[in-house]
């Protein structure tokens, strides 16, 4: 049964987790800032992780702003494609842990692709971070295998009590595909990248929560996230007048809520979540 809005009970044998997609530019941020210290409170919050890549102007986030999520409330960031877009990142990734970026991203690349964190509890939390193939830009390696080396090498249920999947990727197909190839390894598998939230959060028959994409958090009064202007002038004309800018109305904090049983880690509840600006719902 759904609680109401804003309570909550303790669960001794659940651990409570928030994903929130992809921040995008002042507004995601001011988001983040405003409403995530709340749901931490109200939802009792065990693990909390951002996609941050698109926060600092839309491109990817600056060390500054991942700062300011992480002091909002958010336990890791994750990124994307657009990782090292802002280049102090190449910095900030080495000497902030709290931050992920794509396994396969590139070899050689600054930083870690997974890493496991402790909640308030001492429970292992495992967060990784893959990048898809398909319709992508670059050829990134394979994320199956990637994937499985580290999923083997950290047992749900045994070495962490949770794990969180982030697959940043364009097609929903291969997306997934990730989730089924992780279902009974992995708490949640959710998409980030398109910044379109999709409605088939489910659990899927091994026990991992998925969701295809978690939507951004960000302006939907806009293409996706930017301002409308000059994609809609792409898209008619063909042709590039100038860069694109985040979009700067109310932003609507997207993403989804899951719970696990700390037994095995598997997911027991899933719930989308859409706070504020165009999209709000009520939460879990």
């Amino acid at each position: 049964m759904l609680l109401p809005f804003g309570i909550w009970r303790p669960n001794t044998d659940s651990m409570k987790l928030l994903f929130l997609g992809d921040v995008v530019g002042r507004g995601g941020r001011r988001a983040i800032s405003e409403t995530l210290p709340r749901l931490r409170a109200d939802w009792g919050l065990d693990f909390v992780v951002v996609n941050g890549e698109n926060a600092t102007g839309g491109m990817g986030l600056s060390g500054d702003h991942a700062k300011l999520l992480l002091e909002a409330g958010a336990d890791c960031l994750t990124l994307g494609d657009h990782a090292f877009d802002q280049k102090d990142m190449l910095r900030a990734i080495e000497g902030e842990t709290r931050i992920v970026r794509p396994i396969n991203f590139a070899k050689g690349a600054p930083g870690r692709g997974h890493r496991v964190f402790s909640d308030a509890r001492g429970r292992k939390v495992l967060v990784a971070q893959v990048l898809g193939q398909v319709f992508m830009k670059r050829a990134y390696d394979d994320p199956f295998s990637a994937l499985d080396t580290v999923l083997r090498a950290h047992v749900l249920g045994g070495a962490v009590q949770a794990s969180i999947i982030d697959i940043h990727c364009e097609a929903t197909s291969e997306k997934m595909g990730v989730g089924h190839f992780c279902d009974g390894r992995a708490s949640l598998v959710v998409g980030t990248h398109t910044h379109i939230p999709t409605g088939d959060a489910q659990i899927l028959p091994a026990g991992t929560a998925y969701l295809s994409d978690a939507g951004m958090c960000g302006d939907y009064n806009s293409v996706i996230g930017m301002e409308r202007e000059e994609p809609l002038r792409r898209f008619v004309t063909g042709m590039a007048k100038g860069r694109f800018t985040p979009a700067t109305g109310e932003a609507t904090l997207s993403g989804v809520y899951v719970e696990t049983d700390d037994r095995t880690g598997r997911a027991t509840r899933i719930e989308m979540v859409r706070q504020g600006g165009r999209l709000a719902q009520a939460g879990p």
